[in-house]
């Protein structure tokens, strides 16, 4: 089927969070977390290495819109159900619709960190892939050295099938990193 054509819902609920494809509009609230998050992710993440504007997020979220409604990348933004705050940025990348598979790929606005959003978005996530796109793989992949990252799959029952050494290079540049890859099948 081409994944022009297939339905599925935008959002949806998990005990504490609203998990929704991001809408024009939602950049500001993004661009905040980032700024207030960015000591924390850029170890991690290439993009909070970059100078980013408001409008620099806001485009991106615009864009995620569209790949979404392509159903090329399934970005997918946390908020919290009672407030409407945000959380986090998560979502379901390097699809392969003919598997079909998934790669959960996250991060957390540092201010909501350590109470179990993230472990919690990714187990909705995880069960949305299943059980709604009919996912016969979801993987989660992180470098070995982010703690914080592994205790999620880990926490949710994915297996850790491989450690992949010199995968990739740290944020800065000056040494080789490895990358664990967790992955639950159904």
């Amino acid at each position: 089927m081409n994944p022009l054509l297939r339905e599925f819902p935008t959002s949806f609920y998990t005990e504490r969070l609203l998990i929704r494809m991001p809408r024009p509009g939602d950049g500001k609230q993004v661009y905040e977390a980032i700024q207030a998050s960015r000591h924390e992710l850029k170890q991690w993440l290439p993009f909070a290495n970059k100078e980013q504007t408001e409008e620099d997020v806001e485009t991106n979220i615009r864009e995620s819109h569209i790949r979404f409604l392509k159903r090329e990348d399934l970005r997918l933004l946390v908020f919290d159900r009672e407030t409407g705050d945000f959380i986090a940025s998560s979502g379901l990348h390097r699809i392969d619709w003919s598997v079909p598979k998934f790669e959960i790929g996250y991060w957390i606005d540092a201010r909501k960190s350590g109470k179990g959003y993230m472990t919690e978005a990714v187990e909705g996530i995880a069960s949305f892939a299943f059980d709604t796109l009919g996912a016969r793989r979801v993987e989660i992949r992180c470098d070995r050295l982010n703690e914080k990252s592994r205790a999620i799959p880990e926490r949710l029952g994915f297996e850790l099938e491989a450690t992949l050494k010199n995968d990739d290079v740290s944020m800065d540049g000056q040494t080789l990193r490895d990358t664990c890859i967790y992955a639950k099948i159904q």
